[in-house]
């Protein structure tokens, strides 16, 4: 089943899927993204449309650096010229008209858009494996950008649903399973993580990630 676009191989990235751009069309049509103001998408090639379109229409877009190196990027639509969107959407873009935002400026995060190696239909999602996804998601939720009920959606194809996925205390919970044929809603059935469980990153980590460690110190 030849379901993977370029880059490819897929192994250690986020699949870039056949379709990625319906489910885009999927989850831009649901209410959560028609009210946000302020999306925080992955920066992953399958969520590239989404980005850019949060963009177009108006949104700001939090985006988080490749391992989060370098922290977030916001990108201020309306400091953007329209035509270079596609380009800003962009990793390469982003760095470019983005500017770094810190954890003393990041505004409140309305919806929160994750990438998927895969999902289980009871929301509990893989990642790439480094747990950046869930490093995001706890500094955000640390600093009060995101709270509880802030929702998560992922974007997938059908054959990355699974029936369980072994759970972490740390792993994200998605709200919405968006492919696309179809969008499934997930009845939260674990607790999110409050914030970053330090306990569980080493030295290495925390002096990997800039953020991280300002974080640790206020």
């Amino acid at each position: 089943m030849n379901i993977a676009r370029f880059p490819r191989p897929v192994y250690g990235r986020i699949p870039n899927f056949v379709n990625s751009e319906v489910a885009t069309r999927n989850l831009i049509n649901q209410k959560e993204f028609k009210q946000a103001r302020v999306i925080k998408v992955n920066p992953d090639s399958p969520q590239s449309r989404i980005r850019y379109l949060t963009l177009l229409k108006g949104k700001t877009l939090i985006m988080p650096t490749p391992r989060l190196r370098n922290g977030f990027l916001i990108l201020d639509p309306n400091k953007i010229p329209k035509s270079q969107y596609p380009k800003a959407s962009s990793i390469h873009g982003a760095f470019k008209h983005g500017k770094p935002c810190s954890i003393n400026d990041m505004p409140h995060i309305d919806l929160v858009v994750v990438g998927s190696v895969a999902v289980s239909r009871d929301g509990v999602r893989i990642g790439k494996g480094g747990g950046y996804s869930e490093i995001e998601y706890g500094v955000l939720r640390e600093i009060g950008s995101v709270k509880e009920d802030t929702p998560i959606f992922t974007t997938i194809h059908d054959v990355q649903i699974v029936d369980e996925v072994p759970r972490e205390p740390y792993d994200l919970i998605v709200d919405a399973i968006i492919t696309p044929t179809r969008v499934i809603r997930v009845k939260r059935r674990y607790e999110l993580p409050k914030g970053i469980i330090w306990e569980k990153l080493s030295a290495d980590k925390i002096r990997e990630i800039p953020i991280l460690a300002e974080l640790k110190k206020s």
